[in-house]
């Protein structure tokens, strides 16, 4: 059975779901339970006892369940109850962070199977889901929507600040006068804004059917943010190292929190110097710039590049020297041109105006 992901799991346990019903009505009812989202063979190892259900999942059936001993374990898709009143057995050796017994529990099976599994706590009323080596604290709504309104409005701060370092690079480029620093500061912002993005999209699927208009906001924050970390990189990579990109996205994902932060670190991810090289001058294929000139397909893009090699002869290319490269003819050289032209006059304007 495939083990799903963390962000599946919490749309499946989102308000609105028939399993967020079921989790709240154990809570109201203040008796807790230990459930489990999926059945296979290692599941079926460490259970014992119970009995066999195989019914349709409803949220008053699970409730009425929770009321016994034991855990209840549905399938992968929490669509049936299949076992009810069952004692888990995990390794005793798996190493928990818990000190409760059904919370000890929950965390043993979850690293051991890898399935979700989640436990309401009647005393702390918590609803708490494990999956691999990760748990995850449910909140009400209310709270979540308050996080999530809060990490926008530091996201809205964060692209702000990332508009500002990408158009100034942008007028680096076409000046011939990037240095390491410049590249690692539109870097290091691209990966604060993916991060804050990446937490927000948690409330989103946390919230459910409740995240729509949290989810427009975010969309409209991060376009292109994906597209315009993979064009950095590819802009500063040596010539031919293409297959290094997603090496470098994933050293970058990688870094700690602090990591980020220093400058040095973040030139080493990204291949490019480090903390003593940060005002080396460095020249980039064009990539960023290209991908601004409408109806201009990657092919195109990548034969230029290979073509030329670096931005600086791109910008100084006649309609000749573009009309040489393969599949550029009259009226795309002339586009490529007018693209790039225009591009470098308003980085520039911008940059000094």
């Amino acid at each position: 059975m495939p083990v799903p992901d963390l962000r599946a799991t919490l749309t499946s346990v989102a308000p609105g779901t028939a399993l967020r019903e079921g989790l709240e009505r154990i809570m109201r009812g203040r008796t807790g339970a230990l459930i489990v989202i999926g059945q296979d063979r290692i599941v079926d190892s460490i259970s014992t006892g119970g009995f066999a259900l195989d019914v349709p999942f409803t949220a008053t059936g699970v409730r009425e369940l929770a009321k016994m001993d034991g855990a209840i374990i549905l399938d992968s898709s929490a669509t049936r109850i299949m076992r009810a009143a069952v004692h888990l057995m995990p390794d005793p050796s798996i190493p928990t962070t818990e000190s409760g017994t059904r919370h000890r529990t929950a965390e043993r099976v979850a690293r051991q199977t890898g399935v979700p599994v989640i436990s309401v706590s009647a005393s702390m009323h918590t609803i708490a889901l494990y999956q691999d080596d990760q748990r995850y604290v449910l909140e009400e709504p209310t709270v979540v929507v308050s996080r999530a309104n809060q990490a926008l409005q530091t996201l809205e701060r964060y692209r702000t600040r990332l508009d500002e370092v990408s158009d100034a690079l942008s007028a680096l480029e076409v000046e011939d006068l990037v240095t390491v620093r410049d590249v690692t500061a539109v870097a290091q912002r691209l990966e604060m804004v993916r991060r804050i993005s990446d937490e927000i999209e948690m409330y989103v699927l946390e919230l459910g059917s409740d995240g729509r208009l949290l989810s427009l906001q975010l969309n409209e924050l991060v376009g292109g943010v994906d597209s315009e970390r993979t064009l950095v990189v590819r802009d500063y990579l040596p010539a031919g190292a293409d297959d290094q990109v997603i090496k470098v996205l994933d050293e970058l994902a990688a870094l700690e929190s602090q990591e980020v932060l220093d400058l040095g670190i973040v030139a080493s991810a990204l291949q490019i110097g480090d903390g003593n090289s940060l005002d080396a001058s460095v020249s980039p294929h064009g990539y960023r710039l290209l991908a601004r000139i409408p109806r201009l397909p990657g092919s195109v893009v990548e034969r230029l590049i290979t073509h030329f090699g670096t931005l600086q002869r791109l910008l100084g290319a006649s309609l000749d020297d573009l009309q040489a490269v393969e599949g550029v003819g009259d009226l795309r050289a002339r586009g490529v041109r007018d693209g790039l032209s225009r591009l470098a006059e308003s980085s520039i304007l911008e940059r000094y105006v």
